[in-house]
């Protein structure tokens, strides 16, 4: 028996149903044991890119916060074209430093990720912000192998990529354009242009105020 003082429904409030939930049991449509990178070039025998990985590991991490040129020489030693006046900072991180080229006077923040599995070139005068990830490599969802895809990014001079971007493989950002923060570039972005979204669109153009 219940007590006719218990509390019951408001009538207008209808008891909604639960949610519909998606399929998760589904076969799988790629077999991720043919995958094969055989065909890929990492542009340097496997010892070379295991000892980089060891000096960024321990060497990078490591270093005190203000020297930069300590890390500009590890990374030239592996083949990275370093300009003049680079700040990178010791938590960035290069897969194939052999594959990076960034110009005079430009920064690399603090968790960045150049994952260069193909060439990554960034101009001078360049600020990548923190957690910034610029990736060349992808995967093609059509073929049930997962194939490798890799394609290079440019960044044009006087670029800004703000905190926590995306920049997917094959993109090139025009110079003095600026991409807000966690954005993610997903196609080319005009010359001084201020983009901000997923995916980032232009917003408008970027001017410099006269001293």
């Amino acid at each position: 028996m219940t007590s006719s003082n218990s509390p019951s429904p408001p009538p207008h409030l209808p008891i909604s149903p639960l949610p519909h939930l998606p399929v998760t049991t589904t076969a799988p449509l790629v077999d991720l044991r043919q995958y094969n990178q055989a065909g890929y070039d990492r542009g340097r025998p496997g010892w070379v890119v295991l000892l980089w990985w060891l000096v960024q590991a321990i060497a990078f991490p490591l270093s005190p916060h203000t020297f930069n040129r300590f890390r500009q020489l590890l990374l030239r030693l592996f083949g990275a074209k370093i300009g003049t006046g680079v700040v990178i900072r010791p938590t960035a991180r290069f897969t194939y430093p052999w594959k990076v080229e960034i110009g005079d006077y430009s920064w690399i923040g603090d968790d960045v990720v150049l994952y260069s599995l193909e060439p990554i070139h960034i101009g001078c005068h360049c600020v990548i912000s923190q957690k910034s990830y610029l990736c060349t490599g992808s995967h093609d969802i059509q073929d049930p192998a997962f194939t490798l895809i890799t394609s290079p990014i440019t960044i044009g001079n006087g670029v800004w990529i703000a905190t926590d971007c995306f920049i997917a493989p094959g993109v090139q950002i025009g110079a003095n354009a600026v991409v807000g923060a966690r954005s993610s570039v997903f196609s080319n972005i005009p010359a001084q242009q201020v983009c901000w979204g997923t995916p980032a669109r232009p917003r408008y153009q970027r001017e410099i105020r006269k001293s």
